[in-house]
């Protein structure tokens, strides 16, 4: 059969070609005459495609293709009666279960951190090939679809955290700055306590870029904005940062004071000019909430001045030689690959290097070379072509990791987040001055250490060691009551709870009441004023400190200290949180643990090689990561 005759058989299987002539072929068009056109109208077409032939029926004779009846369509209604239509639950079923397979797979590139091609890698589509979806292969979703995706699955998140801020009365934030690859970011997290579980609740809220000069008003409009967004201007009880003197003068200059609330409840009406008003700068543009310094971080600066005594004392030769030796064993550890396979041969374990960005670091590196016996470390050390260690340099080395020994196990503890409350701060402090000035009958070359630090802890948390936030915070949570208190200072901390207590209106504590036992109206009908007073504040704070258990769900029995305590106690002591949004620099051994989901996340997101992803994208990644999204929703 000649290509002419092919290209005619093939264009005569058409449904419309009844409306035109084949005349012949020309290479891979071929020419045809419309009937339906008045004369002869010769139209063209490549031999695989007629859509200019559509295009010229749909447009010319549009009316004569409506008018014709479709004869299968006619065979068919007259061949089959009219039936009931069925219901199909199989697609519906598919659609569920594409969409938890969808979930899961969002989840493990989230969860991951993996980019977002992964979903496009043929590897990764071999293997979903081989997942049947009600005995079908599932629909494979490309990048863009996946990224749509994505930004739904963010909207639900931040629809869920709504819901749930507004059930809460009390909330705290913590707010942080960290630059990575050119790009400035501004992380904040939400932290709170269920009023009725008692358990601790955390997410982040933002990971948003900041560009320009990280200036005190930029810092608080970028503050007030994560506020407003999810509607928590008015329930924020305090806001922790660092001890940056940007986010300190925000604070200053924006925080809302307590005269403040009060002159806006009395305040009468007065006229200004609007001409005025308008063309002055106003400083009070930003409302920002109290401002708490990071716990953590100010402790962390008694290290320094622990170093700057040593390197004033009488002691700073032998604190200079035993720690330049140190450092030699570090680097040639951290560098020379024979050399940290001797460590490893020889130690069984290795060396920990210090970072100067990661609190407790130095001490823990330092505690890591006193655990080994000198004579190993000295033949360690003969090896490597370094000085040996002295008796004399040796004990120093024990009695400084024995005296910073409490300092680090406190910073740990403000550095929790799970059960971390600010009333942890000043029994943690007490305890930690306690403890170093017992060590000081143990040490032998850092005798009047011990002193130093403790007046450095006194000097450092001088504005919160009376503090009345603080001390109430402590009482109120039942692990610490009175107990570590200084007998001196108990009956005024008593009586300031119980001056608090008092101020607590009726109203605040009648929705506890109606909800042991709601269905008694003949009681309440019956009550009477001296009635709502038997139960003083008095007798309910002698109460609560005779009470046994240390859970706080001992406070459901005492609504009034009950309130006092999720009010003060929901902040965090520490702005750890927050930096666990951002990378640090690590040790090795961190580098060999598990990733958790307290690890920093930024790094692992904002990689060198995903420079392209953009800063949004960047921090919906990270807050879907930080909040666990996809593994809280599989659970449920």
């Amino acid at each position: 059969m000649s290509d002419s005759a092919e290209a005619r058989a093939c264009f005569m299987k058409w449904k419309y070609s009844r409306h035109f002539t084949f005349l012949k072929q020309a290479d891979k068009n071929i020419t045809v005459i419309c009937k339906l056109c008045p004369g002869e109208k010769k139209l063209s077409a490549a031999v695989n495609s007629t859509s200019n032939l559509l295009k010229h029926l749909t447009r010319q004779h549009r009316q004569s293709l409506l008018s014709e009846p479709s004869s299968s369509s006619m065979d068919n209604t007259a061949a089959t009666p009219a039936k009931q239509t069925k219901l199909d639950f199989t697609s519906a079923t598919q659609k569920e279960s594409e969409g938890e397979l969808k979930k899961m797979i969002a989840g493990y590139v989230v969860e991951e951190m993996l980019p977002l091609r992964t979903v496009e890698s043929p590897s990764f589509r071999c293997i979903l090939n081989k997942i049947p979806v009600c005995g079908k292969k599932a629909a494979l979703p490309d990048r863009k679809t996946f990224s749509t995706y994505l930004d739904k699955c963010y909207a639900d998140m931040e629809m869920e955290l709504k819901e749930t801020f507004e059930s809460l009365e009390y909330i705290s934030t913590t707010a942080d700055i960290w630059t990575s690859h050119n790009k400035s970011f501004l992380g904040m997290t939400a932290h709170w306590i269920d009023p009725s579980t008692f358990v601790r609740g955390h997410a982040a809220l933002a990971c948003k870029r900041v560009q320009g000069r990280h200036t005190y008003d930029v810092i608080s409009n970028e503050i007030e904005q994560v506020h407003s967004a999810y509607g928590l201007n008015s329930k924020v009880t305090a806001t922790v940062t660092d001890n940056g003197s940007n986010f300190i003068k925000a604070f200053r200059m924006f925080q809302k004071s307590d005269s403040d609330e009060e002159s806006e409840e009395d305040e009468e009406v007065t006229f200004t000019d609007v001409e005025q008003t308008l063309s002055t700068e106003s400083e009070g543009q930003f409302s920002l909430p109290p401002h708490l310094r990071c716990a953590s971080h100010t402790l962390n600066l008694i290290f320094h001045d622990v170093e700057k005594w040593l390197q004033a004392n009488e002691a700073k030769f032998i604190y200079r030689s035993a720690t330049s030796k140190c450092s030699a064993m570090w680097t040639k550890a951290n560098r020379s690959s024979v050399a940290s396979e001797l460590v490893d041969n020889f130690f069984k374990k290795k060396l920990i290097v210090p970072v100067s960005t990661r609190w407790n670091s130095f001490h823990d590196a330092l505690s890591r070379i006193t655990d080994i016996p000198l004579a190993e470390l000295n033949t360690v050390c003969t090896q490597f072509g370094i000085k040996c260690f002295t008796d004399r340099e040796y004990l120093f080395l024990k009695d400084y990791c024995i005296v910073l020994k409490p300092l680090t196990v406190a910073l740990d503890i403000l550095q929790g987040e799970e059960n971390c409350y600010f009333g942890i701060l000043l029994p943690t402090l007490e305890i930690l001055m306690s403890r170093t000035l017992a060590l000081q009958d143990k040490l032998k070359l850092t005798a009047s250490l011990p002193d130093i630090i403790v007046k450095a802890i006194k000097v450092c948390f001088s504005s919160m060691m009376d503090n009345k936030e603080a001390l109430l915070a402590a009482v109120t949570l039942p692990k610490f009551k009175l107990r570590w208190i200084r007998e001196e200072k108990k009956d005024m901390v008593r009586a300031m709870l119980t001056t608090e207590c008092r101020g607590l209106s009726l109203e605040d504590q009648q929705p506890a009441q109606d909800h042991k036992n709601p269905a008694n109206s003949t009681d309440d009908f019956f009550s009477f004023e001296e009635d709502d007073c038997t139960y003083s504040a008095e007798t309910e704070v002698m109460e609560y400190l005779k009470s046994a258990g240390s859970e706080l769900g001992v406070l459901s029995q005492f609504p009034r200290i009950k309130a006092i305590s999720l009010r003060y106690n929901t902040a965090t002591p520490s702005s750890a949180p927050v930096e666990r949004l951002f990378p640090k620099p690590k040790t090795l051994d961190d580098q060999r643990g598990p990733l958790t989901p307290q690890s920093p996340l930024g790094n692992l997101v904002l990689t060198p090689r995903r420079n392209r992803l953009s800063s949004e994208r960047f921090e919906r990644l990270t807050l879907m990561r930080y909040n666990n999204f996809f593994k809280n929703n599989t659970a449920k």
